[in-house]
C-alpha cells in the first residue's frame, strides 16, 4: 500500500481568525500587526494583491492603508492559540496519526484511510474544519512530507484545484515540478536556492532529477534527503509528540524607549518569567542564559548600541528567581546609560531533561548566592497563572508596566474570556 501524507494548512491564519467573528470583513483587505503594531505579520489575499510584503513596517504602507481602507488588527495570540487548538482537534478525527507542525499546519498520515478517492477525502477535511471552526484550509497530499508541502503550495496558488492537490501520481508530480521554482521546496532556503540556480537548477524538477550522491557532495545530507523525498522516498517520519525545544527565546519591542537600568531589569524579569514557564512546561532545565539589549536600528538619528552577554549556570535550573537573578547580573555588565533602548530579550539554552542531574560547582563564582530552587513554589506559580493568566509574576524592581508593547487595535478574546464572549442580537 502506497503511503499518503497530507499537510493541512490554514489560509492566512491570523486574518482568518479575525474574520470568524467579523464576517463583514470577508473579501475586504485585512492585516494583522506585530507587537507594538509596528510591522505586518499576516495579510489577507486582498492585501497581498496590493503588493504589501510580509514584515514591512506599517508607516511605510500607510498611504495604501488609507487609500484602500485596509482593516488593521493587533496580534491576539490568545485567540489564535485557542482557534488553532480547535482546528487540530478537528483534524484528529481524520487520521490515526498526526503531527502538529506549527500553529496553523499539521501533517496527517492518511495511508489506507482515504479510499477510494483521496481528493474527495481532502474536500471532506476542508469542509469539516470550516464548518467546525470557520477557518479555511488547503490540503496537499503525497507519499512524503516534502511532496505534501509542495502539493499544499499548489493547492493555495491555483484556484482550479479547489484547495486540494494529490501528488501521488508521478506524471502529475512531474508536471507540477516543472512549473514551480526550486526555492518553493520545503527546507530549501534563499542561500541554497542561489547556489542551486548557479548550477542551473531552476525548477523543482531540475532538483528532483539530480543524483543524490552529487547533491550530498555539493551541499549536505539534508538537501540530498530532500531530493529523495521529491522522488517519493520517505526520509522524514511523522512526529506524534512534538520534540522539546533546544532553546527558548523571549523578547519584545517596547512601546516607548527605555533609558534606565531599572526599567530594563523589570522587562527582563518579565521575559525570564515567561521563558521559565515554557521551560517547566516541557520538563526541562536551562544550563545557560543569554541577555541582549539594543536601540532602534530604524532611527539612525539616535545613538546606536547593542550588546549581549551569556553565562553558564553553575547548575541547570528551571526556577524563575534564579534565572532573573542571573539576567540582572548580565544586564549590569552590558548596560550603558545615555541610550534609548528599544528592545531586550532573554535566551535559555543548553537545555536538559528535568530528571537529569547536572554537574554542581565546588565554588560559587557569584558575589552573592542566588536563591535555592523551590519546585513547589514554581508549581504553585504556574497553576495560578494557568487559572488566572498573567496575574502573578516575579518582579525585578518596581511595578511600572508602561513599557509593555501596545496593542491598540486588538480584538476581544472571544473564545477564552467570559466577559468578551460574542453577543448575538
Amino acid at each position: 500500500m502506497q503511503a499518503l501524507i497530507a499537510l493541512v494548512d490554514c489560509n492566512n491564519f491570523y486574518v482568518s481568525c479575525e474574520r470568524v467573528f467579523r464576517p463583514d470583513l470577508i473579501g475586504k483587505p485585512v492585516m494583522v500587526l506585530s507587537n507594538n503594531d509596528g510591522c505586518v505579520v499576516a495579510r489577507s489575499k486582498e492585501v497581498k494583491d496590493l503588493g504589501i510584503k510580509m514584515g514591512v513596517p506599517v508607516f511605510q504602507v500607510q498611504s495604501l492603508i488609507n487609500q484602500h481602507r485596509i482593516q488593521l488588527f493587533s496580534s491576539n495570540y490568545t485567540l489564535y492559540a485557542d482557534m488553532s487548538s480547535r482546528v487540530m482537534s478537528t483534524l484528529e478525527e481524520f487520521a490515526p496519526a498526526m503531527e502538529v507542525y506549527s500553529i496553523d499546519e499539521a501533517f496527517l498520515d492518511l495511508t489506507g484511510v482515504y479510499q477510494p478517492d483521496s481528493i474527495a477525502y481532502g474536500q471532506r477535511i476542508r469542509k469539516k474544519v470550516h464548518r467546525a471552526t470557520g477557518i479555511p484550509v488547503c490540503v496537499g497530499m503525497g507519499p512524503t512530507k516534502t511532496l505534501a508541502k509542495l502539493a499544499n503550495f499548489a493547492a493555495k496558488k491555483w484556484q482550479k484545484t479547489e484547495g486540494v492537490v494529490d501528488l501521488s501520481n508521478p506524471l502529475r508530480r512531474e508536471k507540477l515540478m516543472k512549473l514551480v521554482p526550486v526555492g518553493e521546496v520545503w527546507g530549501i532556503g534563499s542561500r541554497t536556492t542561489l547556489k542551486l540556480n548557479a548550477l542551473g537548477i531552476q525548477s523543482v524538477w531540475d532538483l528532483a532529477v539530480q543524483p543524490c550522491q552529487r547533491i550530498q557532495q555539493q551541499f549536505n545530507i539534508v538537501v540530498a534527503r530532500t531530493v529523495m523525498e521529491l522522488n517519493g522516498t520517505a526520509c522524514l517520519a511523522l512526529e506524534d509528540i512534538a520534540p522539546n525545544k533546544q532553546q527558548i527565546v523571549c523578547s519584545r519591542s517596547f512601546s516607548r524607549r527605555l533609558i534606565s537600568y531599572d526599567e530594563l531589569a523589570q522587562a527582563l524579569a518579565e521575559f525570564c518569567s515567561r521563558a521559565a514557564e515554557k521551560l517547566r512546561k516541557q520538563q526541562s532545565r536551562a544550563g545557560c542564559i543569554t541577555v541582549f539589549i539594543r536601540t532602534s536600528p530604524f532611527n539612525p538619528q539616535e545613538p546606536q548600541y547593542q550588546r549581549s552577554a551569556s553565562v553558564q549556570l553553575s547548575a541547570a535550573t528551571q526556577d524563575t528567581r534564579i534565572l532573573i537573578n542571573s539576567a540582572q547580573r548580565l544586564l549590569k555588565e552590558i548596560f550603558k546609560s545615555g541610550y534609548q533602548y528599544q528592545k531586550c530579550g532573554v535566551q535559555l539554552s543548553h537545555l536538559q531533561q528535568h530528571a537529569e542531574q547536572g554537574q554542581l560547582e565546588l565554588f560559587d563564582l557569584f558575589d552573592s548566592a542566588p536563591p535555592k530552587e523551590n519546585p513547589a513554589l514554581m508549581t504553585v506559580l504556574d497553576h495560578i497563572n494557568k487559572r488566572f493568566p498573567k496575574r502573578l509574576s516575579i518582579a525585578a524592581t518596581g511595578f511600572d508596566q508602561s513599557w509593555q508593547p501596545k496593542a491598540e487595535k486588538i480584538s476581544p478574546r472571544y473564545t477564552t474570556d467570559w466577559q468578551q464572549l460574542p453577543k448575538v442580537k
